[in-house]
């Protein structure tokens, strides 16, 4: 029972309001932390109390991190077992097999599918997790165990790398948990096919969060010429050859990515569309600007720029700079795509960046269409974070 579980207290001072409306995360400066608690060892299983020691869920502890305390269950006599992370994935397997036809997607997107700190991402027979808090790596072998047995995937890779491990002061590893792979793995999307590397690629090999906005970027691709800068395995470049763009050139400063992305283009049947370009990609941008190359489409997906808050100012201006060189590579009534995946940096913020470096390039336009993350990817309402992905559309004029 959850009363052999310790019990962590909120300060008196602390919104307790906000805990019992769904807000997820309790602050090291929100939990009265006496030598009890500063004892517990990071993944610990407490019972969270308000400072009138009523309680209002089990969470899990981390002393080491600014995140103190994550909501796990509201129901303070629950028991967190493999059992229980069991019916979290059944829940979150039912709402994704009614959204898509064939099991390539997030599975578990952290806070916003009842696993804080826990990333679970599909790939047919394989899944790659990211335990991402101490309480997930303290129990991945549950974690690997309820996957498992839910949704029958053979392989299981744990990817422990990544900057919100750091945060939890958790060290970065890859492990195999279960069967193996040979070769990175073939992924149906949007009528192409990518080839995913889910051990040695960048995250778990591929972004599904992008899957809605590659299929609008292919509608506006139609027939013309396009260009997909920071583009990783081809993300936006083989969509639109799919939906039917003449030709694509793909960007990045990874050899291997854009090796990955030619092998999606020739198992996609349209290797002879589809060109790359290895390089930085504000530098490559420059260049194709003094060589006067033009494009029907534009789509840039960077990197986080603005990860956290301190990080902001910076990440806005590197935003608008992208804006700025992808601006003029873009033909008369031509289209430019701008992506942010930056928690730190809101819609607002990030538009009006983009709007700065477009004007900044000489040009102007209508911003058509703003898309995020897919379904698989859904949202906490009381947890901004977990909205993170924000994707532009703009119509440029001649």
């Amino acid at each position: 029972m959850s009363s052999a579980y310790p019990t962590v207290r909120l300060r008196p001072k602390a919104e307790a309001r906000a805990i019992r409306h769904g807000f997820p995360w309790i602050y090291a400066d929100e939990l009265v932390t006496d030598r009890r608690t500063q004892a517990l060892v990071p993944g610990t299983i407490a019972v969270l109390e308000d400072a009138e020691r009523r309680p209002l869920g089990v969470v899990t502890v981390n002393p080491k991190s600014k995140i103190i305390a994550r909501m796990l269950d509201r129901d303070a006599e629950t028991v967190i077992d493999r059992d229980w992370i069991a019916a979290r994935i059944a829940r979150a397997t039912a709402l994704r097999d009614r959204l898509y036809d064939k099991p390539y997607y997030r599975l578990i997107h952290a806070e916003a599918d009842g696993l804080p700190g826990v990333i679970i991402d599909r790939f047919g027979d394989a899944a790659v997790i990211q335990p991402n808090a101490a309480w997930a790596e303290a129990m991945s072998a549950d974690l690997a165990g309820a996957l498992a047995d839910v949704t029958g995937v053979t392989t299981i890779i744990k990817n422990g790398t990544g900057r919100a491990r750091g945060l939890e002061g958790l060290v970065e590893e890859m492990a195999v948990l279960s069967g193996g792979l040979d070769a990175p793995v073939p992924v149906p999307m949007n009528g192409a096919t990518y080839l995913a590397d889910l051990i040695g690629g960048q995250k778990t090999g591929l972004f599904f969060d992008q899957r809605d906005n590659h299929a609008f970027a292919a509608r506006l691709g139609r027939g013309g010429k396009m260009l997909d800068v920071f583009s990783h395995v081809g993300g936006f470049a083989l969509a639109s050859l799919a939906g039917g763009a003449e030709r694509a050139l793909a960007v990045d400063a990874s050899a291997a990515a854009l090796d990955l992305a030619g092998q999606g283009a020739a198992a996609s049947d349209f290797g002879d569309r589809f060109e790359t370009r290895k390089g930085d990609a504000f530098a490559v941008m420059e260049e194709l600007g003094q060589e006067g190359a033009v494009f029907d489409l534009v789509v840039c997906d960077p990197p986080a720029f603005a990860p956290s808050k301190p990080a902001l100012q910076a990440g806005l201006r590197a935003y608008e700079r992208v804006a700025r060189l992808a601006a003029p590579l873009v033909a008369p009534g031509g289209y430019l795509a701008l992506c942010s995946c930056s928690h730190a940096a809101d819609l607002t913020q990030f538009r009006n960046a983009s709007a700065r470096g477009i004007g900044r390039g000489g040009r102007r336009g209508q911003l058509l269409h703003t898309g995020f993350a897919g379904p698989d990817h859904p949202q906490l309402p009381q947890l901004a974070e977990s909205g993170y992905l924000k994707a532009l559309f703009f119509r440029l004029d001649g």
